[in-house]
């Protein structure tokens, strides 16, 4: 099975231990020395409709995903999952 990122970003990612959807794939870090993916990131929920920003992302290992399908992605997560507050971009 061939996957490219494109692909991948339309993949929603499920905990497997409690059901929690984490949302859709929306960037990835990557060893440029190895050539492989280091882990997948997903956005944290928002706040109130998107109107008071959104929580941290989620930094999901490439050990933590468990099984890759056509749509979904299952992974499992660890009690104190690592997260990374979203960089904040500038409109000029």
């Amino acid at each position: 099975m061939i996957s490219y990122f494109s692909e991948i970003r339309y993949k929603e990612v499920i905990d497997i231990h409690n059901g929690l959807r984490l949302g859709y794939v929306y960037d990835a870090e990557i060893d440029e020395a190895e050539g492989r993916i280091i882990s997948l990131i997903t956005p944290g929920k928002s706040k109130f409709f998107g109107l008071f920003g959104r929580e941290d992302d989620y930094i999901l290992p490439w050990k933590c995903i468990v099984r890759m399908g056509p749509d979904i992605i299952l992974v499992e997560t660890e009690a104190n999952q690592p997260r990374r507050k979203r960089e904040k971009r500038k409109f000029f």
